[in-house]
């Protein structure tokens, strides 16, 4: 808490709030990454003394995530011998939040718990073993106590027990898997990704209800080659069925401009009224023109003109019919948001899944336990959608099989809501069986 806050030369109040935020949002997420990998890798009798499967063959998303690990690494020695330990906890606090658990773990958890300990599944475990255990190592002169637990904890995985992490090596940076097109890639990734997310909960619709499509503006060729590497990513993490890339932006985002007045003001003075208004008339044409050569003339009145100049400006898109934008530091972004009834109804099955899996938590169920889900017939208009994915449901929640019963004694009811102008909620009587 201390050092991630503040320089040590620098003064700092004491605050238990800031304790608790360090210990939710660092400690909190490693401990639950940690719990993540032991789950499966017992289940699995996962060793991570088996030969390890080389880079090269490994996922996308492990090498984008051991590029990552590395630059880490690199970064947070650099620091340590500048002393600048502040900066060095927080690249740490960063890579395991924003990157390892919040991305790698989140994308790829599918991985861990389908299927045999075959060559994939190995992959991801390897992975992931290496990155906890050097972030144990290189996060020791931050947190002696709790990365001692982390690093003896994942000794249990090993047959080659170290003694202490207080006694190994400071892992070295591997230049030849830092690689910068990866993560320049996958960047670009989580950079869209946080914008549909935004649109979603700012129009309260759950990513558990697919959209349509992502409509992306680029620029170059070489841009949308990166963002199409990531595609499948993209789609996956945002729960949408396609990406649209548009280069004429203008015949499909309608842009606004206002003054930078700040700029503008110390120019213009008392004329600063009518230049103001006659940049916010720009029509779309102009503004183009002002993006594409940096400069335009307009006219203010008969007798005056101007040179605007790009950076005088702030030029920015607006939400059109159907179409809401987002925008950050690389991308602008429009997500198609009407729910047709095909999106409708993989939307209501995902969400009869996911309060299947929270009865499967209620019911103290092990990840591997099988069930039988039976749904009782009545005249809900959503039992229809549910039995048009009964595979897709069965799949996702370990169920041998899904009936509709006209009768279910002891039942349960769960309440779906739906993101469609017709249908507000639903309620659904239903019973679980452990097989």
């Amino acid at each position: 808490y201390m050092i991630i806050n503040s320089n040590p030369w620098d003064n700092l109040k004491f605050d238990l709030d800031g304790i608790n935020e360090v210990l939710r949002k660092f400690f909190g997420t490693l401990s639950n990454t940690y719990s993540f990998f032991a789950l499966y890798a017992n289940i699995d009798g996962f060793n991570s003394n088996e030969k390890p499967i080389p880079y090269k063959k490994r996922t996308f998303d492990d090498k984008w995530i051991i590029s990552k690990l590395n630059t880490t690494i690199k970064e947070v020695e650099v620091n340590l011998n500048e002393y600048n330990p502040t900066k060095a906890a927080r690249i740490i606090n960063q890579f395991l939040n924003d990157d390892l658990s919040n991305w790698y773990v989140r994308l790829n958890r599918k991985r861990f718990w389908k299927g045999d300990l075959l060559e994939d599944k190995l992959m991801a475990y390897q992975t992931l073993h290496e990155c906890l255990k050097k972030i144990s190592i290189i996060s020791s002169p931050f947190i002696p106590f709790y990365s001692e637990k982390l690093f003896c904890d994942l000794n249990e995985f090993s047959n080659n027990k170290s003694e202490s992490v207080h006694i190994s090596n400071y892992p070295s940076s591997e230049e030849k898997l830092i690689s910068h097109s990866i993560e320049r890639k996958m960047l670009y990734a989580q950079k869209i990704s946080s914008l549909v997310h935004s649109i979603r909960k700012k129009e309260k619709i759950k990513v558990r209800q697919p959209l349509s499509a992502i409509l992306i503006p680029v620029n170059s060729k070489e841009v949308e080659k990166d963002v199409r590497a990531v595609e499948k990513i993209i789609l996956s993490e945002v729960n949408v069925k396609k990406v649209k890339y548009v280069y004429d932006n203008s015949k499909v985002f309608i842009k606004k401009i206002k003054p930078n007045y700040k700029k503008l003001g110390s120019l213009y003075g008392a004329k600063m009224s009518n230049v103001s208004k006659r940049i916010m008339d720009m029509s779309q044409d102009e503004i183009n023109m002002l993006e594409k050569n940096g400069v335009i003339e307009l006219n203010i009145d008969d007798n005056d003109n101007i040179k605007l100049k790009i950076d005088q400006a702030e030029i920015s898109f607006s939400d059109i019919e159907g179409q809401l934008v987002a925008s950050n530091d690389l991308f602008t972004i429009a997500l198609e948001i009407s729910i047709n009834e095909d999106l409708l109804s993989e939307g209501i099955s995902r969400e009869f899944i996911n309060k299947i899996q929270n009865e499967r938590k209620n019911m103290s169920l092990e990840v591997t336990d099988k069930i039988d889900i039976q749904v009782e017939n009545d005249s809900s208009a959503i039992l229809k959608y549910i039995n048009d994915h009964k595979s897709f449901i069965c799949n996702e929640t370990q169920s041998i099989g899904l009936k509709f019963v006209d009768n279910l004694n002891n039942s349960k009811t769960m309440e779906i809501k739906i993101n469609h102008s017709n249908i507000n909620s639903e309620t659904v009587n239903y019973y679980i069986i452990k097989k």
